[in-house]
């Protein structure tokens, strides 16, 4: 396999200019840095709107004064800035630069990703701004205004526009399988958007179809990317090939083939078709087959590389984003099973899985993934791996912390709800340690949330001394690094 892998990237190194790299980082400079910069920016706004509808388990009369406040906007406007705002843009400039150093081409239309990312952030500034002033559609992950999602649509094709057009032009005859997840992402992502956005859905076929989208916004639109992500970095910075370049391919149409039946899982017990619902149990559970695939290629390639995985922030924070996909993704086929919806419908388990996936894995995949791209950019190492090294512990303390406390507060709520002789409000009491975990879980996450904009900030107006190499968190000896940026 390491065979195949190295004739490609040889393939694929012969004919290029001198100065390629720097060459196609130039023409991607802005735009990525806009959209990385803009995600950081919906994320801090996310952060404080979570804090505060987390702090509203804990203190429910707390801010009830005013309505914009309240959980049933906070909340929403919260979900909303995360998935639209943070992880689509930050996601957007993760994969164009991506893009570009894979296909070894220069974009020569970054004025309309500029353009993008500018309507882009207008968007969510109305749609954040219609949720807080009670102006919610009141369907769970599509809250905004359906305009706005007409909007970002269209900037999704606007920014999109430039990449398939480096893909005419691209210098390279082989398409490494982070193209394929990118480029399915950026097909599927709209499709899903559009097809929710129809107004032919109501009663049943309403909910049916919201948690179809709900469940495939993650896994077509954010986990594409997150893979691709991690498909790069994980032997870009190792220095080796990727395990298997077969394995590779076989998890991404596995996935393509099984995802999109799941989501209809969660309506176990309700109104939906139970023909629909088996089918979508069928195949959640037969999602083991991509994510073992994709786990043994990721794991497999770091194995034997802990030294690497605890110098480089990098890895560091890209290794723990693939073991919570492998995570999130066993637990969610398990969690499909008749018997564990049944005990955990209405309950906090359903946050602290979708925390796992949205935030574990592809949250800190993305981290992992700026605090390589970043730097060359901008021609500027990071600042302190001190803050880099408090950014990751509060964030991975964070989301351990926050996950443990949902799981163990919804099956216990569960088991409640399910008891007879059980009043309602006991079943709200007996979480109450485990919401104050929660609290204590996001406010380490929103540390390190701002811990991250602060290097960010300060990398792109170049603050601080310019260091002689790479930020690391240990010494690294050059036999150690030589290869990290030699592999395509």
């Amino acid at each position: 396999m390491a065979t195949i892998a190295s004739e490609t990237v040889q393939d694929n190194q012969a004919r290029l200019p001198e100065g390629w790299r720097e060459e196609v980082d130039a023409s991607v400079r802005w735009p990525v840095t806009a959209f990385i910069a803009s995600g950081a920016f919906w994320l801090v706004i996310g952060s404080v709107l979570a804090l505060i509808a987390s702090f509203k388990f804990n203190h429910p009369e707390w801010l009830v004064e005013q309505g914009w406040l309240t959980f049933g906007r906070v909340r929403p406007a919260h979900l909303q800035t995360m998935i639209f705002g943070w992880i689509s843009m930050a996601g957007f400039g993760v994969l164009t630069w991506l893009w570009a150093r894979l296909l070894k081409t220069d974009m020569r239309l970054g004025w309309l990703q500029l353009v993008s990312v500018a309507v882009w952030n207008l968007a969510m500034v109305v749609g954040t701004i219609a949720i807080l002033a009670g102006f919610s559609r009141s369907i769970e992950w599509v809250e905004f205004p359906l305009f706005v999602y007409v909007i970002i649509i269209g900037c999704i094709g606007i920014g999109a526009f430039p990449l398939f057009e480096m893909l005419r032009r691209r210098r390279v005859r082989h398409l490494y399988v982070s193209i394929w997840y990118i480029g399915a992402a950026l097909l599927w992502g709209p499709f899903l958007l559009i097809t929710f956005s129809l107004p032919i859905y109501e009663g049943v076929a309403h909910a049916t179809a919201n948690w179809w989208f709900a469940h495939n916004i993650l896994g077509l639109w954010i986990t594409p990317v997150g893979l691709a992500a991690a498909y790069y970095f994980i032997p870009k910075v190792i220095g080796r090939p990727i395990y298997s370049y077969h394995l590779s391919i076989l998890g991404f149409w596995t996935l393509a083939l099984f995802y999109n039946w799941a989501g209809v899982h969660h309506l176990v017990g309700g109104p939906a078709p139970q023909w629909a619902v088996t089918i979508s149990i069928v195949f959640s559970v037969m999602m083991v087959i991509p994510v073992v695939v994709v786990a043994l290629n990721h794991h497999m390639t770091a194995f034997g590389s802990l030294k690497a995985v605890l110098r480089s922030p990098t890895l560091r924070f890209i290794v723990f984003g693939a073991m919570s996909y492998t995570a999130v993704s066993l637990h969610g086929s398990f969690m499909s099973l008749r018997f564990w919806q049944e005990l955990t419908h209405f309950t906090h388990h359903t946050i602290g899985h979708a925390h796992l996936g949205v935030y574990a894995f592809a949250t800190m995949v993305m981290f992992g993934s700026i605090y390589y791209i970043m730097p060359r950019l901008m021609q500027w190492e990071w600042r302190s791996s001190g803050l880099i090294n408090l950014h990751f512990w509060t964030t991975a303390l964070g989301i351990g912390t926050y996950v443990v406390a949902l799981t163990i507060a919804g099956v216990l709520q569960g088991l409640t709800l399910m008891d007879p002789g059980a009043s309602f409000m006991e079943s709200q009491f007996i979480t109450e340690p485990w919401l104050y975990a929660r609290s204590i879980g996001g406010t380490l996450m929103t540390v390190g949330h701002l811990v991250f904009g602060y290097l960010l900030y300060s990398i792109i107006l170049k603050k601080g001394p310019q260091l002689d190499g790479p930020t690391y968190f240990a010494p690294v000896l050059r036999s150690e690094t030589s290869s990290a940026d030699s592999a395509a």
